[in-house]
């Protein structure tokens, strides 16, 4: 097992000469919350790692931190840590300090990412959503300014873009003009959350998990429409099931039993577990009678497949990526209105014909997403780069 002593701080471990390396930022991993997107970059890592070409070798780079070591990923070399920490690093890429995180190509889960790419290397960014511009209300001022001018930078100085989505493909050409070559990548679902563990009769009484409810994961943040499934709780006609919600807090003050409370719904009917691990999310998912992704924005909506995996029907807002991701296997409802969700929750509880089809199809639409079949797409994406003349200039 490697150890922070064996992480790589000058950006080459023991590679041979000539031979390409992708390094991966995995800045996300170290963040205070890792939300979404972290778990999109150790996925991603891992099946990169799992899936690399003959003759490429795959590497990671984070800024510098006390303790490197969650984001070590096993087959990734490193993590090379960066001279600057976590702050500096942002502000120094924000400012175009062309400070370089080794490799001959690299890959950016986010939009943190150099500017660039240096002479002689490639930079592929992945862009998640356009949030910033189409729901800026859904992060700070700050972050707004920072996401639209990294997104806007890589648009321009990128070989390629990485988008989840058709549908973040085609709106946010909208919002930046795009140099960059615009690639549709979706996600995958892991094994680990798509089978409950061994042990999961124990972890669910250790979560306190309802004998039936009605689950949502993802960030407490305000895009996320937990307001409008806690006040669809509320309406007499909802089902009268207690609400799960799995997700570590983000910003905007999040407050379920304050929501419940305006929405006239018992907080005590609302179960808040916080960050969960993989295991514990896996139990959780297949414990839950219903997924509610109620977002007003998503750029991909993985919780929407990992339930469907998992075997549990699925309602959803009419979010253009969540109606693209879900391909129809499950319910779509309108966004901020909580009759129409209650309506929808109640329809799919209450029909258990309903519910064996949604499963079925849910099972079906699930296995279409790999992570393996996503890193072999990324892979092909900077293999195709590296190949190409015009982009290998000496440095």
């Amino acid at each position: 097992m490697r150890t922070p002593a064996d992480t790589v701080r000058d950006g080459t471990r023991a590679t041979l000469p000539g031979v390409p390396k992708l390094v991966v930022l995995l800045e996300q991993l170290l963040a205070p919350v890792p939300g979404g997107t972290g778990r999109y970059s150790r996925e991603l890592a891992a099946a990169l790692a799992a899936t690399v070409p003959a003759g490429w070798t795959v590497a990671s780079a984070v800024a510098r931190h006390a303790d490197p070591t969650p984001a070590m990923i096993p087959g990734v070399e490193g993590p090379h840590v960066l001279p600057l920490p976590r702050r500096a690093l942002v502000a120094a890429w924000e400012a175009g300090v062309p400070l370089w995180p080794g490799g001959d190509t690299v890959h950016a889960p986010t939009p943190l990412a150099p500017p660039g790419p240096r002479r002689g290397c490639d930079l592929v960014v992945t862009v998640h959503d356009t949030v910033p511009w189409t729901h800026p209300d859904g992060l700070t001022r700050r972050g707004v300014s920072w996401h639209r001018r990294m997104i806007g930078r890589a648009a321009r100085q990128a070989g390629a873009l990485v988008v989840p989505t058709a549908a973040v493909a085609g709106d946010l050409p909208r919002h930046v003009p795009c140099q960059a070559r615009v690639h549709v990548v979706g996600a995958g679902v892991s094994p680990a959350v798509a089978r409950p563990p061994e042990e999961a009769a124990e972890i669910a009484t250790q979560l306190g998990l309802p004998p039936r409810y009605v689950l949502a994961v993802g960030t407490l943040e305000p895009r996320k429409g937990i307001d409008t499934l806690l006040a669809a709780l509320a309406v007499p006609e909802a089902p009268d099931l207690p609400v799960v919600l799995a997700g570590p807090p983000g910003w905007g003050r999040v407050d379920p039993a304050a929501l419940a409370r305006q929405s006239g719904l018992d907080p005590g009917r609302v179960h808040v577990l916080g960050r969960i691990s993989d295991p514990e999310l896996a139990v959780v998912l297949h414990g839950a009678a219903v997924l509610a992704a109620p977002s007003r924005a998503e750029g991909f909506g993985l919780p929407v497949l990992e339930a469907m995996a998992a075997g549990v029907p699925v309602v959803h807002s009419d979010a253009p990526a969540l109606v693209e991701v879900a391909g129809g296997a499950g319910v779509t409802v309108r966004r901020n209105d909580p009759a129409a969700l209650a309506t929808a929750l109640r329809a799919v509880l209450s029909d258990s014909g309903q519910a064996q089809t949604m499963i079925a199809a849910g099972r079906r639409r699930a296995q279409r997403f790999t992570w393996e079949a996503t890193a072999r797409r990324v892979w092909s994406v900077h293999v195709e780069l590296h190949r190409k003349p015009s982009r290998r200039v000496p440095s």
